[in-house]
């Protein structure tokens, strides 16, 4: 399944507190759940879009149980992602 959601204005700082110091996180052992396929963020006008792709909802959820305290220390805006099957993932 894969997750889009437009993280408004979490930035370099945010990235930066909520992996501890480490800034953006660069591979899959670096998520604080397992089941991550892929991941893409990058900037937009209005702060940043993430798209992930994990191995199912269940992880994903899991992600997000982590992920939410932290999201809210950092004051991002509360964002509900969009959630899509994928039925064509290529990996290298």
């Amino acid at each position: 399944m894969r997750a889009w959601h437009d993280a408004g204005h979490v930035r370099a700082q945010g990235t930066n507190q909520i992996t501890g110091g480490r800034g953006g996180v660069k591979k899959a052992s670096d998520w604080p759940v397992p089941g991550l396929i892929s991941h893409v963020a990058g900037p937009t006008p209005n702060g940043c879009l993430v798209v992930d792709v994990w191995e199912s909802e269940d992880a994903f959820q899991k992600f997000g149980e982590v992920l939410m305290p932290m999201l809210k220390e950092v004051d991002a805006p509360d964002v509900q992602p969009k959630i899509y099957p994928a039925f064509n993932v290529v990996t290298s």
